[in-house]
């Protein structure tokens, strides 16, 4: 393995490296090889969570590499599966997954639908999770401690836990934000609204940050949020209030929103690099990379950007009440509604909601090979 960079910089090295160099203000040398990993979001990087809480995401769900549904909403890996395999490290066990886990090199705090600040309704009612950033790292929390102390009764929890040393040696991915946008809309908000509340959704987000760093974090990659305003669900459920959109069919108000959270984003995390001095704290752009994607997507291979794979009728393929797997009796038989399309290695959305396991490949490619530029125009 090559030599690293050690003054301010993170670099990695294995085939499917993460990084491109990206400028940190951490004070220390920092490590080639992450031992552990610890995620925090929602279903852009769910390896089970709510699956675990509530109830398997049905089949198709998994069929492109797992070959069945794996708690994750995609036809197979995400990107936090891709970080994972770059830096030789198994994939993330859900915390929630009481069966078949093994938190050795890790786990994976994240369900889909989760928020960074809580919401008022029940998942039932909104469909937003009640695991929201907050309660994520509170569970961190009782992981650390209690993990430590089973770890120290040696045997068969060492194999199965992290060592001490792993926390401060990990690296801490953190992909969330996008649904605290969309509730607010889910609401009833104006765009106004909306973008009024971003401030305190970001204070939140930064005192997780900050209960994560005195837990012994030091390596953070923080991406950004989505073109969320490319998303089939939004475009089907918000553009009757929000019309307006650009070249590509997207939704001009939403996508609006979504960089001026992430400008917001990138303001909050320098300033935690002021609070947390031990800290790396890298910004990703992954809003710039789907944008890319969504409006250049025959270049690199893929058809219909706006539409799911997996889904039932409408110009976008997407219901609101006919996800991707529900079903129903016809004459007394089951028929499956949301059925997968014939490709989805070209396809970008999966079920209208999240990507593809192609989509999310070729994002984590673009990133590792550092082509984070500024958003493209169609």
């Amino acid at each position: 393995m090559a030599s690293c960079l050690r003054e301010g910089h993170i670099v990695f090295h294995l085939p499917a490296a993460i990084l491109l160099l990206l400028s940190v203000t951490a004070s220390a040398a920092i490590p080639c090889d992450f031992p552990a990993i610890f995620n925090f979001g929602d279903s852009n990087s769910d390896t089970g969570g709510l699956s675990a809480a509530f109830g398997p995401a049905p089949p198709p769900n998994g069929e492109t590499f797992f070959g069945r549904p794996s708690g994750r909403y995609s036809d197979g890996r995400l990107i936090i599966d891709f970080i994972a395999e770059s830096l030789g490290l198994p994939y993330l066990s859900a915390y929630l997954n009481s069966i078949g886990t093994n938190f050795s090199h890790g786990a994976n705090f994240a369900t889909a639908g989760s928020t960074i600040r809580q919401q008022n309704t029940t998942l039932f009612q909104g469909g937003f999770s009640p695991f929201s950033l907050d309660v994520q790292t509170w569970q961190f929390t009782q992981f650390v401690s209690r993990s430590q102390f089973f770890y120290e009764q040696g045997g068969f929890f060492k194999d199965i836990l992290p060592g001490e040393d792993r926390f401060s040696k990990a690296l801490y991915t953190i992909d969330i934000g996008q649904n605290d946008i969309t509730s607010g809309y889910f609401s009833g908000k104006t765009t106004e609204e909306v973008r009024a509340d971003i401030p305190d959704i970001l204070n939140k987000f930064t005192i997780s940050m900050k209960s994560i760093y005195l837990l012994g974090g030091r390596y953070f990659w923080i991406h950004n949020t989505g073109p969320f305003g490319c998303l089939p669900y939004v475009l089907d459920r918000l553009m009757l209030r929000a019309p307006e959109v650009d070249h590509c069919g997207c939704g001009t108000p939403f996508n609006g929103v979504a960089q001026l959270f992430n400008s917001m984003l990138n303001e909050t995390i320098t300033e935690l690099r002021k609070d947390l001095p031990l800290a790396s704290l890298t910004y990703v752009d992954v809003y710039s990379v789907k944008y890319k994607l969504i409006s250049q997507a025959r270049n690199y291979g893929f058809e219909h950007p706006l539409k799911a794979c997996c889904g039932h009728g409408g110009m976008y393929n997407y219901d609101a009440h006919v996800g991707c797997g529900a079903k129903t009796v016809v004459n007394g038989t089951e028929v499956v509604l949301g059925n997968s399309c014939m490709e989805p290695l070209k396809r970008v959305s999966w079920d209208g909601v999240h990507y593809t396991e192609a989509a999310n490949k070729w994002v984590f490619n673009q990133i590792s090979e550092g082509a984070l530029k500024g958003v493209l125009k169609c």
